[in-house]
C-alpha cells in the first residue's frame, strides 16, 4: 500500500476543521506535539539565525552603520510575509504550508515551483550552516588544527541524528537553542548599553555617536554598499516562515500562531536592528570582518576573560539551529509534494517517531556535498552558498505573497472566507513586497560579483524546473485520477 493511500484512509481523522474545501494527503500521519512555548521559541529561533551571527561582521565592513537600515526595510517585509503566511494558516493548518496553498491556488504546478525552491534555499542553506558551524569551531586551539570540512560533517552528522527522533526532540533542542540566543543577545545588548552610556573605552576606541561620526557618518561609502548587502540581509531573515510549516504539528495554531507572529516585528526591531546599532557604537565598522562573528570580536577586543568563547559557543548554537530547522521543514514540504508526485517517492516516507526522514535525508545529502566545498574553497564557502539560498529564500517568498494574492481574490468573489487575522493592507501589501523581492534580485545583478554570477543562473534554475515537472507531470496526473476515483 503507498504512502498516499495510507495518508488518505487517516485523513479524515488527522485534519484539522476549516473552512477549506481542500484537502492535502501530506497532512496525515503526523503527531501534534509542538506546544506554545515551541511554537514561540521556534518564532524567535526563526527571526535570529546565522545571517546575524555570522554574516553581519562582513556587512558591516562593507555597508557600515547603515547596515541597521537594511536590516529595519528587509525585516518589514519579512514580517509582510510571515504574517501572509500566518493568515493562510488560520484559513488551513498544514504541514505542507505554502506548498499546500500553492496546490490549492495555483495547481500542482505552482506546488511543485514552490516546493523545490523552498528545497534549494535549504539545502544551500544547510550548507551556508554547517560552514559557519566549522569557522566558529576554529576559533577554539583545540579545532584549529582539524580541516573545516572534517569539521562541517561532524555538525551535519550531529544535527541529523537528533533530527530524526521526533518532532518533540526538534521542538525541544530550537527550545533551547533559542533561548541560548535570545539570553546571549540580551547580554550582548546590555553590555552594550553599558560601554556606549560609560564610555568605556574598548580597543582604543570610546563607544558612542563618535565612532559613527568620526568613520564617515552612517553611509561613509554612500548608499550604494548599502543596497548590495540587502540580499545577504534577506538571506539573515530566511527562517521567518519557519512558524507555518510547524503549525501542522501544533494543537490549536488559531489561538498560538497569531501571537507568535505578532511578536517577530518587535523582536526584529529589538535583536537585529538594536545590536547592529550598538555594533556601530562600540567600535568603527572597519574593525569588523567576515572571517569572524560580529559579536564574538566586540567580546574579543574587550578583553574579558573567556567572554569571545561564550559568545563564539552561542553564534555556534545559532547555527546549528539554524541547520536542526532547515532539515525539519524541507522534511515536511518534501513529504507533501511526494504525497502528490511532484518530489521522489521515498521523501514521504515516515518512520516509527512520525519523521518524514527520507526528505531529511535528501536535505543532508546536499550538506554532504557542502563539506565537499569546504574541501575545495574554504574561504569561499560561505559566501557562494549565501547568493544560492537567496535566490531560494526570494522565490519561497513571492510564493508565499502569490498564494496570499490569489487566496485574496478568492476572498473577494465570496469562494473562501478569510479569518479574522488578516494581513493588513492587502492586496497592496502583496503587490509592494512583490516588487521589493524583484528589487533585490536586481539589485544582486547590479552589484556583480558572486551575486551577478547567482541571477545569471536564473535561466538555468527556470530550466530545471521546468524540465523537473514534464519528468513528474505524468506521475502527479495518475495520483490525482487515483485520488479522484477513491
Amino acid at each position: 500500500m503507498s504512502d498516499r493511500t495510507t495518508a488518505a484512509e487517516k485523513l479524515g481523522a488527522a485534519a484539522p476543521a476549516t473552512s477549506s474545501p481542500h484537502v492535502d494527503a501530506g497532512d496525515a500521519g503526523y503527531s501534534k506535539d509542538l506546544k506554545s512555548r515551541h511554537i514561540n521559541m521556534i518564532a524567535i529561533g526563526g527571526a535570529i539565525g546565522t545571517g546575524l551571527f555570522l554574516g553581519a561582521g562582513g556587512r558591516m565592513a562593507g555597508a557600515g552603520p547603515s547596515l541597521a537600515i537594511a536590516y529595519a526595510v528587509c525585516g518589514v517585509f519579512a514580517f509582510f510575509v510571515v504574517r501572509a503566511l500566518g493568515e493562510l494558516v488560520l484559513y488551513r493548518p498544514s504541514s505542507g504550508a505554502f506548498v499546500s496553498y500553492a496546490r490549492e491556488f495555483m495547481g500542482e504546478k505552482g506546488a511543485f515551483a514552490a516546493g523545490w525552491l523552498y528545497f534549494l534555499n535549504w539545502s544551500t542553506t544547510a550548507i551556508a550552516d554547517i560552514t559557519a558551524a566549522a569557522t566558529y569551531a576554529h576559533f577554539w586551539a583545540m579545532f584549529s588544527d582539524i580541516p573545516q570540512w572534517v569539521l562541517a560533517l561532524i555538525a551535519l552528522a550531529v544535527v541529523l541524528t537528533a533530527n530524526l527522533i521526533s518532532v518533540k526532540y526538534f521542538g525541544e533542542m530550537e527550545f533551547w537553542f533559542a533561548i541560548i540566543k535570545v539570553a546571549a543577545l540580551v547580554a550582548f545588548m546590555l553590555v552594550g548599553i553599558f560601554l556606549v552610556v560609560t564610555q568605556h573605552p574598548v580597543d582604543g576606541h570610546t563607544p558612542g555617536f563618535s565612532t559613527i561620526t568620526d568613520g564617515g557618518g552612517i553611509f561613509p561609502m554612500g548608499m550604494l554598499p548599502m543596497l548590495l548587502v540587502i540580499q545577504g540581509v534577506v538571506f539573515a531573515y530566511a527562517s521567518v516562515e519557519l512558524c507555518g510549516v510547524a503549525a501542522g504539528e501544533t494543537e490549536n495554531p488559531e489561538k498560538i500562531m497569531p501571537k507568535a507572529i505578532n511578536s517577530i516585528m518587535w523582536r526584529v526591531g529589538l535583536f537585529y536592528v538594536g545590536s547592529v546599532v550598538l555594533l556601530a557604537l562600540i567600535l568603527p565598522y572597519t574593525a569588523y570582518s567576515a572571517d569572524q562573528s560580529p559579536f564574538v570580536t566586540v567580546m574579543d577586543k574587550l578583553g574579558v576573560p573567556g567572554a569571545a568563547g561564550v559568545m563564539n559557543l552561542v553564534v555556534l548554537t545559532a547555527a546549528l539551529s539554524s541547520l536542526n530547522s532547515g532539515l525539519y521543514s524541507t522534511g515536511r514540504i518534501l513529504r507533501s509534494m511526494a504525497l502528490s508526485g511532484s518530489a521522489p517517492k521515498f521523501t514521504g516516507r515516515m518512520n516509527k517517531g512520525q519523521v518524514p526522514y527520507g526528505g531529511i535525508l535528501l536535505t543532508a545529502g546536499f550538506g554532504v556535498l557542502g563539506v565537499a566545498l569546504n574541501y575545495v574553497v574554504p574561504g569561499q564557502a560561505f559566501e557562494i552558498v549565501l547568493n544560492f539560498a537567496s535566490i531560494g529564500i526570494l522565490g519561497t517568498w513571492g510564493m508565499i505573497m502569490l498564494c496570499s494574492l490569489l487566496f485574496w481574490h478568492r476572498a473577494q468573489d465570496g469562494r473562501v472566507t478569510r479569518p479574522s487575522y488578516r494581513l493588513p493592507w492587502a492586496p497592496y501589501t502583496q503587490i509592494v513586497t512583490l516588487f521589493f523581492l524583484a528589487s533585490v534580485v536586481f539589485l544582486m545583478w547590479w552589484g556583480g560579483g558572486v551575486g551577478r554570477t547567482t541571477v545569471m543562473f536564473l535561466p538555468l534554475i527556470a530550466a530545471a524546473l521546468v524540465g523537473g515537472w514534464f519528468v513528474v507531470r505524468g506521475r502527479v496526473s495518475a495520483i490525482e485520477a487515483e485520488r479522484r476515483d477513491a
